[in-house]
């Protein structure tokens, strides 16, 4: 299937995790999955907000909640905010087991002062 407004539903999710963050041994608060290519990042709480930084990067407008029990939407280009939307490829979330913040082992003593507003 074909993007249609920024959602490819096929496409699956690039990992378990931030990308960028495993990639520099960082941490995320919680994860954020891009509707059109899959790529993970970590939400704007998060010390590195890659989520953001792969919309300014690509343009992919849209991405899902990527945490367990979650299925809203966020449009980066509106600001507008969907409760639901399409079934995207699975999985649905990264693995309840994994912790949010996360990953396990890397997360700061200290992370609740390190959230971003």
């Amino acid at each position: 299937m074909t993007s249609v407004n920024g959602i490819d539903p096929g496409v699956p999710p690039s990992g378990s995790g931030c990308r960028e963050c495993d990639e520099a041994g960082g941490w995320w608060f919680h994860l954020r999955r891009c509707a059109q290519c899959g790529h993970v990042g970590c939400c704007d709480s998060s010390p590195a907000k890659h989520a953001t930084a792969h919309f300014r990067e690509t343009g992919h407008p849209l991405v899902q909640s990527y945490e367990p029990g979650e299925a809203w939407y966020w449009n980066y280009a509106t600001s507008e905010l969907f409760e639901s939307g399409p079934e995207l490829a699975a999985p649905s979330s990264h693995p309840a087991d994994q912790p949010a913040p996360g990953p396990a082992g890397r997360v700061p003593d200290d992370w609740a002062k390190a959230l971003r507003a």
